[in-house]
């Protein structure tokens, strides 16, 4: 069986966001068995069709497809224009055809994303804190509301592993809230700088868009620092995502809860968690009750009427806490935490400390 590989692309009436899609395609060989053929297509606006790219690899003498979706994240276009296209194809031909996943939420796009945002704070003129930062999320927006939530997902990813003082998150088309209202949104928030990240492969009348509003936004707020951070484009780890969802048509794909997990793959802020070993830290307080850390608020020094947490403050965590009157000493040894990496963020825990004061 001879193995062939079908990058099938959106298109665009852009021109450098063709040609950023054809150098992407052709950097992609080098992460794949050298003796699979890779070509790609477009859906619309662009030449060459998706039917060009599979024509070639059955003229190439491949008879087995591996086929996947050159986009973010799957909406109406993967979910079924391509495979439209492809199921009609192999039933044409009598050809094996096999469809993978988007891009989706995977470690690495998080991590290409990352270097997009470092590489516009590194250039940026002024020092200004993370803390004091927000970071605003452009995703592209469609009309299906999991590939929306997905820019959600990405966004708090970006905003808990580099930790920026806040995040929101917008898009350039169909749904809400639209780059303009979001940036109006965001201004009034009181952050001295603003990074905005288009969560997009590449260039394009969008990308204008998204850098023309925030434009826009910033004159009318000379008091902060807007930086514009660059799209993904074809940075190394994009293409190890897209090589990665060829090559597992024919081996493993991770279990869906398993991709994103901290303690199997090494996610943005938290590398230092994996192979952590797996153990139950709840056994002190199991079957007690009203006896437990935390149930009686009248027994606190700190609390009025809630617990609001700051009591776990000064234990230096937000978990296993000494306190409410009850005396806990257990030995915590054999154990450890690894320490959350932005515990110092002032709308984490801390924020109770300033609320009694």
């Amino acid at each position: 069986m001879t193995t062939g590989v079908m990058i099938c692309g959106h298109g665009s009436r852009s021109q450098s966001a063709v040609d950023e899609f054809a150098t992407l395609a052709q950097k992609l060989p080098a992460h794949l068995p050298p003796d699979w053929p890779v070509e790609y297509g477009y859906l619309e606006f662009a030449n060459p069709v998706i039917r060009d790219g599979l024509d070639r690899l059955r003229a190439s003498g491949c008879d087995r497809i591996l086929a996947v979706p050159g986009m973010l994240f799957a909406a109406m276009h993967a979910k079924n224009d391509i495979p439209t296209v492809l199921n009609t194809y192999a039933a044409t031909h009598d050809i094996t055809v096999s469809y993978g996943r988007e891009l989706g939420v995977d470690p690495k796009m998080v991590a290409a994303a990352a270097a997009r945002i470092d590489e516009a704070l590194a250039a940026a003129p002024s020092d200004i804190p993370l803390h004091e930062t927000c970071l605003v999320v452009i995703g592209r927006g469609a009309s299906d509301p999991d590939a929306n939530g997905n820019v959600s997902k990405i966004a708090r990813l970006l905003w808990e592993g580099m930790g920026f003082g806040w995040c929101e998150v917008g898009y350039s088309g169909v749904t809400f809230p639209l780059v303009e209202p979001c940036l109006d949104h965001v201004a009034r928030l009181g952050y001295r700088r603003v990074v905005v990240f288009p969560y997009f492969l590449f260039s394009g009348i969008l990308i204008d868009r998204i850098y023309g509003f925030t434009d826009r936004v910033a004159a009318a707020n000379p008091q902060i620092e807007f930086l514009k951070a660059g799209y993904l484009g074809d940075h190394p780890q994009v293409i190890e995502t897209f090589a990665e969802r060829v090559t597992e048509l024919v081996g493993e794909t991770p279990p869906p809860n398993c991709a994103m997990c901290k303690y199997r793959t090494q996610v943005l802020g938290f590398e230092a968690e994996v192979g952590a070993v797996q153990e139950s830290h709840h056994h002190h307080v199991e079957g007690q009750g009203a006896e437990a850390p935390g149930s009686n608020v009248a027994d606190c020094r700190l609390c009025d009427d809630f617990c609001t947490g700051e009591c776990r403050l000064d234990a230096g965590h937000d978990h296993h806490h000494h306190h409410h009157g009850h005396d806990h000493t257990h030995d915590h040894d054999h154990h450890h935490h690894a320490p959350y990496p932005h515990a110092d963020h002032p709308h984490g825990p801390e924020s109770v400390r300033k609320s009694r004061s």
